[in-house]
């Protein structure tokens, strides 16, 4: 079950692939300077690296949070071959 509503009719905010760079995988959002977004789900999971704490990702955003810092909301996971 995703934790965001993701409004399709959006013009700012879209869904995208991602590499996300963060020790843990528990966190829900992450700021935009530790999100690269990529290409496709194949260039994701083809870049990811554990052992440099980078994990492929789709995300949602970027989103303004209310420290004025832009934001991506994590939609899942995408699987790591090595994990």
């Amino acid at each position: 079950m995703r934790s965001i509503v993701i409004d399709d009719d959006s013009t700012s905010l879209k869904e995208s692939f991602a590499l996300i760079k963060t020790p843990r995988r528990n966190r829900q959002r992450f700021p935009e300077g530790n999100v690269e977004l990529v290409a496709d789900a194949g260039t994701a999971l083809a870049r990811a690296d554990a052992s440099r704490n980078l994990h492929a990702a789709r995300v949602y955003g970027p989103s303004p949070s209310s420290e004025n810092v832009r934001i991506y909301y994590l939609v899942e996971w995408l699987e790591e071959a090595d994990n």
